[in-house]
């Protein structure tokens, strides 16, 4: 039988831990109310609106191609996020390393914002999985999943576009010579690339164009364009660049050779990957060995699984064994992360 909240409630004021759990029970709606309200907020301010506050002197929302004069500016184009809780979360380091994650995976979005949002659904659903007396350490990893998974994805999806962006740059160098072969300017070589190439590479030569079209030298526009994308062979070309536009030469034969360079680097990339192969099929077959046991274990025998689950000193023993196996996992990852 469901019982009624208000009744619920009543029954937990009988001790100080009960009391959190009120309080939690009540801030976790609200917080979720207003994580859905900005979100909603978000999604609709449309291209238009970012037009009339830059219009206007005010800062918008990152987006491919749009850029601030200043470069400190440039790495704060997301939205400005309202309240206590966001505020707070703008003023922290991690912040701003997430809002980096962000503009290099391509997305829009506030740091500060989606930490704001995130945490608002965690404590709904914390909230909800107490209310339905599901057990405190299962609801704790529930909410926890569901705030550090999306910040996973962003992470990965960061990951695969500087991958990408780095298997594009040989074609993009060699795009730029032919352009500075037939006489254009490098800034009308970078249009070209953002013209000819798709996105990341279209996408971010497309930013330094339009940042040099707003005031900023090409020299400046590429140290941001380095400083952004924070890849080892993007800063090969803007250091190139950089040298050559200082002592003069040929600058088509030099993005020649970086292209060359870079090609064969891919190449030995992909080398060391297939040869570390096993070991990183190894560590995943350890990862999921004990999931994939346990819950047979479950399947096969409840009884004895549950232990696990259910007694304290099993919570405590399957909490060290997670935390074991994740450690094993990322010593198994640094190994065979051969760097090239």
């Amino acid at each position: 039988m469901v019982r009624i909240p208000v009744l619920l409630g009543f029954e937990l004021l009988g001790s100080s831990g009960d009391l959190f759990l009120l309080a939690l029970l009540v801030a976790g709606p609200a917080m979720a109310a207003y994580g859905i309200f900005q979100l909603v907020a978000d999604l609709r301010s449309g291209p238009r609106k970012h037009v009339i506050g830059r219009l206007r002197g005010r800062k918008t929302g990152a987006c491919a191609g749009a850029a601030a004069l200043d470069p400190q500016v440039l790495r704060k184009q997301a939205p400005q996020v309202a309240g206590k809780l966001g505020a707070a979360f703008a003023n922290l380091s991690v912040t701003a390393r997430l809002q980096k994650t962000l503009e290099q995976a391509n997305v829009p979005w506030s740091a500060a914002q989606l930490l704001v949002n995130l945490t608002a659904v965690a404590s709904l659903l914390l909230a909800g999985l107490i209310l339905l007396k599901v057990g405190m350490l299962a609801a704790a990893g529930a909410a926890l999943a569901v705030f550090v998974l999306p910040i996973l994805y962003l992470i990965r999806r960061r990951k695969k576009r500087l991958n990408k962006l780095v298997l594009q740059l040989p074609e993009v160098f060699e795009l730029l010579g032919q352009a500075l072969r037939a006489g254009h300017s490098l800034a009308s070589g970078m249009q070209l690339v953002a013209t000819e190439k798709p996105d990341p590479a279209g996408t971010e030569f497309g930013r330094v164009f339009q940042e040099q079209n707003l005031g900023l030298t090409i020299d400046e526009a590429l140290t941001n364009l380095a400083e952004r994308m924070d890849a080892l062979d993007v800063r090969f070309f803007v250091t190139a660049v950089l040298i050559q536009r200082q002592t003069g030469g040929d600058l088509s034969e030099v993005l020649d050779k970086i292209g060359t360079v870079i090609r064969d680097r891919v190449k030995l990339h992909g080398t060391v990957k297939a040869l570390t192969a096993e070991g990183r099929l190894s560590g995943y077959v350890l990862l999921a060995l004990p999931v994939v046991v346990f819950v047979a274990m479950l399947r096969v025998n409840p009884d004895y699984a549950m232990v696990l689950l259910e007694h304290p000193q099993g919570q405590m023993m399957l909490t060290t064994a997670i935390v074991m196996q994740l450690m094993g996992w990322a010593m198994i990852k640094k190994i065979v992360n051969i760097k090239v």
